[in-house]
């Protein structure tokens, strides 16, 4: 059994911090920006990204999959309000990412206490959902082998969640592998 399963980061959330908050309704008036409560929502087509301007003037970019995209989507954000990206902070987020195990997996098995992971069977998704704190971090599985992760900080972190994941539901019986 080959012990790499290959990881595709589908979105990566990053947050940027400006030495001089972003001015929310700078982006409404300008940018046509939308305000949604307290946030400011700005699509871009290039790069192609959404932006969360927060009541602190923080930006979050969502739908990128490279710290370098986010970072250049909020460098066009801030060079269409005449600002400078000088000082830019960047937090990393969680990342979403999927992989495939690669054989079917039952996935209404997945109910209780799987050791390191508490795990249980969603019937609107109709996929296995664990909790996993070994590495910390969300698996929803489904029958084919799909997997998607959520709250994963590294791909790396994800691949070994995988690679145990697969272990632990061939010695279960959980796969067919």
């Amino acid at each position: 059994m080959n012990s790499n399963i290959d990881v595709t980061v589908e979105n990566q959330l990053v947050r940027f911090i400006c030495p001089k908050p972003v001015d929310g309704e700078a982006v409404v008036d300008q940018l046509e920006g939308q305000r949604v409560g307290g946030m400011v929502i700005k699509s871009l087509r290039r790069p192609r990204a959404t932006l969360v301007i927060d009541p602190q003037g923080r930006i979050t970019v969502h739908g990128t999959h490279r710290v370098e995209a986010a970072r250049s989507a909020a460098k066009e954000l801030l060079l269409r309000l005449g600002l400078d990206d000088t000082g830019l902070e960047t937090e990393l987020g969680p990342i979403i990412a999927s992989f495939n195990f690669n054989t079917a997996v039952n996935v209404q098995s997945i109910i209780g206490n799987l050791g390191a992971g508490e795990g249980n069977y969603d019937e609107r998704l109709d996929c296995g959902i664990i909790h996993d704190e070994r590495h910390d971090l969300i698996l929803y599985v489904w029958s084919n082998g799909k997997c998607i992760v959520t709250e994963g900080r590294h791909p790396k972190m994800v691949a070994m969640a995988a690679v145990y994941w697969r272990t632990k539901f061939s010695e279960l019986g959980f796969s067919t592998a």
